[in-house]
């Protein structure tokens, strides 16, 4: 229950609305008595950490630095105060409201920004934490990446620090900040033990950078979304250690490639000092890049750290080929009435109205798994899902991403998503995708594989991409993939009922010379239990019998081929789809509402 109601009065401000609660702070819309908007903060102190309050002046830290700080590339404090509200002492203190985008907003929409934009960007941060570093004692952010940086839309687009909940003096062991909120992804190895400092700001910033350029954070894996920050980081720090930063992605000067290989450091003996050192590279005009026989790169005039963690050497780009959505679309498709519609009002409308979608502030779902017995037209559905967008169509089989070196296929996976962003709008579509994805508590050898499908499938259709995956066993699937954000919405596909079987033998005989007596209801009748593939045989099997005798297909040649074609999937095998789709469903509680689209009509 909020401390504060709509109407209620703090200081010179009246609440509007509540924006985020946690344990110990909320946030709410605030209008000021000139009709002002702003954010105001409050904290209520029996519920605040200790090591969060300053021990002498007893004030919340956080709001004591925002007193202080007074800088264009950081959020103001427009006023500060105490009350005591529901018989809870409280503080709080109010900013302006934030004008214009989340940067994580902007790397979401567009995928990659220009090399311009993201200096720009890159610069207003490293003013940011010039004027922190430079003040005595010396403040640190502590916690810089894209979802802190509001680019202010009333300051010509300038970067703006907003988050200021983990700034503090230099942290040598001990964090006299909460931690537990912060992205291991944007931080530097010795954050995990509670050192930061000037250096691990630089090193975020120059994080930030990446993702800019990228579209991910640098060694973007999945991390435990549980436990203290030093468990979360663990896994990332061995991943760290064993891969070097691949800079094949990044669409960059020789100069920005420099200041990130150097700035993306492991050790702090080898990054930048202090953010003088990074802006003296930033606005030279003599870095260039020098490229060896080995394919990395380095700068002439700077000393090169002997062990570089970082490689920028460009592995062989692999060219997948892609399609134009061109064709009927979902009028070649047998049933699946409430499936179709439920895609026109949920994803195609928000994928081909980019107006209204910004408008609305809303994204489409970032991909769906079809699933269900073999030959149910999975495949094709995803290919007609194109053409009904006009979207450009990516097939990827398991085999097209197979590779006998070492780390070869994770490269192919990152090459994959590039294309596929560089041919936006598209679907992509992953045959049989358990052979992907497979379950890591079973199969080890595929975790890096996995990982990194979980990393750039992460709300990927920002991108502009869309996944259709299919699979004849969803169980064996790593979990972490099926969730919201990657796979939003899990279809199972049944074997086409009496209307659908119907449709199919009208859809495949359309356009053929036909006898005038062809009665697609018995045909349907008698078809019980067939899939969609074993009506695409029979129909394909009468054609080939009647153009072989040079004659119309009749209904008997028709009536013959089904005598002689047998269900492709026997009652046991159809028992056995039953129960993994119980099982699905008994574990995934979101669409429920859209389950009854997957019975074709």
């Amino acid at each position: 229950m909020a401390f504060l109601d709509k109407g209620d009065s703090i200081g010179a401000y009246r609440v509007q609305s509540l924006i985020k609660s946690n344990v110990y702070t909320e946030t709410y819309r605030v209008e000021s008595e000139q009709g002002v908007v702003c954010f105001l903060k409050l904290f209520v102190l029996n519920r605040v950490p200790q090591n969060l309050v300053d021990p002498q002046t007893k004030r919340v830290r956080e709001i004591e630095f925002a007193q202080q700080l007074s800088h264009k590339n950081i959020v103001g404090c427009i006023e500060s105060g105490e009350k005591e509200i529901g018989g809870a002492n409280c503080q709080y203190y109010v900013t302006n409201y934030f004008n214009g985008v989340l940067l994580a907003d902007k790397i979401g929409q567009e995928g990659k920004l220009q090399e311009d934009v993201a200096v720009k960007i890159f610069r207003g941060i490293l003013e940011a934490l010039k004027y922190l570093h430079s003040r005595v004692p010396v403040l640190c952010h502590n916690d810089l990446d894209p979802t802190n940086i509001i680019l202010n839309s009333v300051n010509n687009d300038e970067a703006e620090l907003i988050d200021l909940g983990h700034i503090s003096e230099r942290a040598y062991g001990t964090a006299c900040f909460d931690t537990s909120d912060i992205d291991p992804l944007y931080h530097a190895n010795e954050t995990r033990v509670s050192i930061f400092d000037e250096q691990s700001d630089i090193f975020s910033a120059c994080a930030t950078l990446y993702a800019m350029l990228t579209g991910n954070a640098p060694w973007n894996i999945e991390l435990p979304e549980e436990g203290t920050y030093r468990e979360k980081f663990a896994p990332l720090h061995q991943y760290r250690k064993s891969n070097k930063l691949d800079f094949g992605t990044v669409e960059a000067s020789d100069k920005i490639r420099y200041i990130l290989k150097r700035g993306l450091e492991l050790k702090n003996t080898e990054r930048y000092a202090n953010v003088d050192e990074i802006l003296s590279d930033l606005d030279s005009s003599d870095i260039v890049e020098n490229n060896d026989s080995s394919g990395g790169s380095s700068a002439p005039h700077k000393s090169q750290p002997q062990q570089s963690s970082v490689s920028s050497q460009s592995p062989n780009r692999v060219e997948f080929h892609i399609q134009k959505g061109e064709g009927n679309g979902f009028a070649d498709i047998a049933g699946m009435a409430e499936l179709k519609s439920l895609l026109q009002q949920k994803v195609i409308f928000v994928l081909k109205d980019r107006e209204i979608a910004e408008q609305y502030r809303i994204f489409p779902p970032n991909g769906m798994l079809l699933y269900g017995p073999p030959g149910c037209g999975k495949t094709f559905f995803a290919e007609k899902f194109a053409e009904e967008t006009g979207f450009n169509y990516l097939l990827i089989k398991a085999s097209d991403l197979a590779s006998s070196f070492v780390h070869g296929s994770q490269e192919k996976i990152r090459q994959l998503f590039d294309q596929a962003a560089q041919n936006a709008p598209i679907v992509v579509c992953f045959d049989e995708f358990d052979a992907f994805v497979p379950d890591r508590t079973w199969n080890n050898v595929a975790s890096e594989e996995v990982n990194e499908f979980l990393s750039q499938m992460n709300n990927c259709s920002k991108r502009g991409i869309f996944i259709v995956a299919t699979s004849n066993r969803p169980d064996k699937i790593d979990p972490a993939v099926l969730r919201t954000g990657r796979l939003d919405k899990l279809i199972y596909v049944p074997l086409p009922d009496f209307e659908a079987r119907k449709e199919m033998f009208a859809i495949h005989l359309r356009n053929r010379p036909l006898e005038e007596n062809i009665d697609y209801e018995e045909l349907a009748k008698l078809t019980e239990g067939y899939i969609a593939s074993d009506i695409a045989y029979i129909v394909n099997d009468s054609a080939t019998i009647a153009a072989y005798s040079r004659k119309k297909i009749s209904r008997e040649l028709l009536l013959t081929s089904v005598g002689n074609t047998r269900p492709s999937v026997c009652a046991d095998s159809l028992k056995q789809y039953e129960k993994i789709k119980e099982k699905m469903e008994s574990t995934d509680r979101r669409n429920v509402n859209d389950r009854s689209v997957v019975s074709p009509l």
